[in-house]
């Protein structure tokens, strides 16, 4: 089967810098969040300023970028969203991400001209909440993690032509129906649906009887450990045909709170998964094993394809533990050079003069370099680089571009 259009590759970013390695790395749209009224309030997110360079930054490469306003509001919050969408009005998003008919009607009437994106937090599972959304002037629905293939490709035949559908394909998944949890507001105070979860889905759990405190015992839902709900991560890298014969238009990847790297390393894959599958689905099938090593090249709990095959059983769990698996450190990304030609990083972890580590580019090549030497911002020679966000000056005795990523094998 050949498809006509490629759809959207939406990539996520929490700062100014993932914003522009997501744009170098292949990404056809960024989402990002403000400091407020978002359902990541702690990632880094974006200052005003930021913003507007990132959405410059993202124009300029023909890239779109989409802001999420997606809290399920309280009263106190309604002036401060309209305050919040004026200035948006003045940056020009391609986007605004939203969850709640309040914050959709204030949209509406601040900054019609921004198309508005309904969350996957508004539970959108079937074509007649699409057609209503529709009707009230929303250009694009955000698929509940819960549908099947078969559901989705369903809600594309009944709804209206001019209405795009998103959907996640890759990343971390939430135990709770469509993201709305009240577990962390309950045990911490800070709401899921205002932008502060805790994430408790990861926790370990035990069990304390009235009469015996601190005598704890062990929760078990089979014999492999306690980790209630603490699910796989969501990976389609090896079923974009499928994905593709939904008639989906934007293959969003989940992760407001990653690093460039796991950005970086997301994003290349997937695009040219995606620009292979358009181009021959055999040239997609012969690439599979490239696609499957870059993708666990980043941080991860193991994969699962979700509901798209099915409601999940037992299996899509883990039990044993909530950590992820690693495979690569992340050590920085490069910003210039000094008239030395030594290449500039903010270091983000610490590596040493005579490591061998790689140079990830976006065009899927990753070179194995070793780091002859390192020299601090006043050009101190250094032998190792013990703090973090220290800028530091590198030989590497090979040709590096702006944006080129260093990591390190974990």
């Amino acid at each position: 089967m050949s498809w006509e259009k490629a759809p959207e590759l939406l990539v996520p970013a929490s700062c100014l810098e993932v914003l522009k390695v997501a744009v170098i790395y292949g990404a056809d749209a960024v989402y990002i969040g403000g400091e407020a009224y978002g359902l990541r309030a702690k990632a880094k997110n974006f200052s005003m300023a930021d913003m507007a360079e990132g959405i410059r930054f993202a124009h300029e490469h023909g890239v779109r970028v989409y802001v999420t306003a997606n809290i399920l509001a309280h009263n106190e919050d309604l002036e401060g969203v309209r305050a919040y969408f004026r200035e948006l009005r003045e940056l020009g998003p391609d986007g605004l991400i939203i969850a709640d008919p309040g914050v959709f009607s204030i949209a509406e009437e601040i900054c019609p001209e921004i198309p508005r994106h309904i969350s996957t937090q508004a539970n959108n599972t079937n074509y007649e909440t699409c057609r209503f959304w529709h009707r009230l002037g929303a250009s694009r629905i955000v698929t509940a993690r819960e549908l099947s293939l078969r559901e989705i490709r369903e809600i594309r035949e009944n709804i209206p032509a001019d209405m795009e559908l998103e959907t996640f394909v890759h990343g971390a998944m939430c135990i709770s129906y469509s993201g709305r949890c009240l577990l962390s507001n309950y045990f911490t105070g800070r709401d899921a649906n205002r932008g502060a979860c805790t994430h408790p889905c990861r926790w370990k759990y035990a069990v304390v009887e009235e009469t015996r405190p601190g005598e704890y015992m062990p929760v078990f839902e089979n014999e492999r450990g306690t980790f209630l709900f603490n699910s796989k991560d969501l990976c389609m890298i090896g079923h974009i045909p499928d994905l593709l014969d939904t008639g989906v238009d934007s293959l969003k990847i989940e992760g407001r709170m990653k690093t460039a790297l796991y950005v970086a390393a997301v994003a290349r894959t997937y695009r040219r998964a995606i620009d292979d599958c358009m181009k021959d689905r055999a040239l997609y099938e012969k690439n599979m094993d490239w696609y499957l090593d870059q993708i666990s090249d980043c941080t991860y709990r193991q994969f699962t394809t979700g509901f798209f095959y099915g409601k999940p059983s037992e299996e899509e769990q883990i039990y044993e533990n909530s950590t992820y698996v690693k495979e690569y450190t992340y050590l920085g990304v490069i910003s210039g050079w000094n008239e030395k030609g030594y290449c500039r990083i903010e270091q983000k972890n610490k590596f040493s003069v005579g490591d061998e580590i790689e140079v990830m580019k976006p065009d899927g090549r990753d070179l194995k370099v070793t780091v002859r030497a390192m020299y601090d911002a006043e050009g101190n020679a250094v032998e190792s680089a013990p703090h973090p966000r220290q800028e530091l000056y590198l030989d590497l005795g090979v040709e590096t571009d702006l944006y080129d990523i260093l990591r390190c094998p974990c």
